[in-house]
This record gives C-alpha cells, structure tokens and sequence, in this order.
C-alpha cells in the first residue's frame, strides 16, 4: 500500500513539472535565431501568434507540435493559411500537415529531441508542418 502511495505521489509530481514547464514556455515564448512567428486564425476568427522552433529539412520549412498545448495546430488544421515572421521579413504560408511517414522520419531525425526535453514535455507526441510560401 505504501508503494502505491508513493508512486501515486511521484506521479503527481512528475504531472506538475510537466504542466509547469509547458506553462512557462507557452507563457514567454522565448525568441531566438532559430525560431519564427506563426499566426493562425480560430474559428471566429481571431489571429493568435506563437513562436515556434524554425525546422530546416530537405531545404522545406518544418514547424512542429511537440508539447501537450497546440491550439496553434489545431487552428492550421482547421484554416492552413498562415502568416509567418522569419529573419524579420513577413510573409503569406500555407501550412500543410506531414502525412507521410517518410518524410515525418526524415525530419524527426534531422531534429531529433533528447530525453531531457521529451522528459520535461510528458513524452507528447510530434507532429510536422511543412510550410510553403503563397
């Protein structure tokens, strides 16, 4: 009995640093060289910006959705017109989700995340985007 409270506890724990880290990184976006700028639109038609890590593979621009909150992903899936800020310029994108399993191990491989971030982030599952200028 006393193990299970135990591992009920490190559970709990383990859930908390996981909601904490995801929180904070949604919280303040931070910016560098190797990210860009996404904006959606939701269903009513608010736009919503989110820095994303910029993904180079096969000379194709990738983002990915990696972390439990992806509103942003769902928001591509429902209207795949995006706008994108990258190196300062703006630009009009359509996003297109990565369907095919080749070209989703390529790029998981080409931007492969180790076990501290996979960790920190509850092991959520990866999805790609390709995106490709209008």
């Amino acid at each position: 009995m006393k193990a299970m409270k135990l591992i009920t506890i490190l559970f709990l724990v383990y859930v908390g640093i996981v909601i904490l880290f995801e929180s904070l990184l949604g919280y303040f976006q931070p910016t560098s060289q190797t990210t860009l700028v996404i904006t959606t639109t939701d269903k009513d038609g608010v736009a919503n910006d989110r820095v994303l890590a910029r993904l180079d593979s096969n000379g194709q621009l990738y983002v990915s959705a990696n972390h439990w909150p992806r509103a942003w992903y769902n928001q591509v899936l429902e209207n795949p017109n995006v706008k994108i800020v990258l190196d300062g310029g703006k630009g009009d994108y359509v996003a297109v989700p990565v369907t095919d399993a080749e070209e989703h191990d390529r790029v998981d491989f080409d931007h492969r995340h180790g076990i501290g971030f996979r960790i920190l982030t509850g092991f959520a599952p990866r999805y790609f985007v390709r995106l490709e200028a209008r």
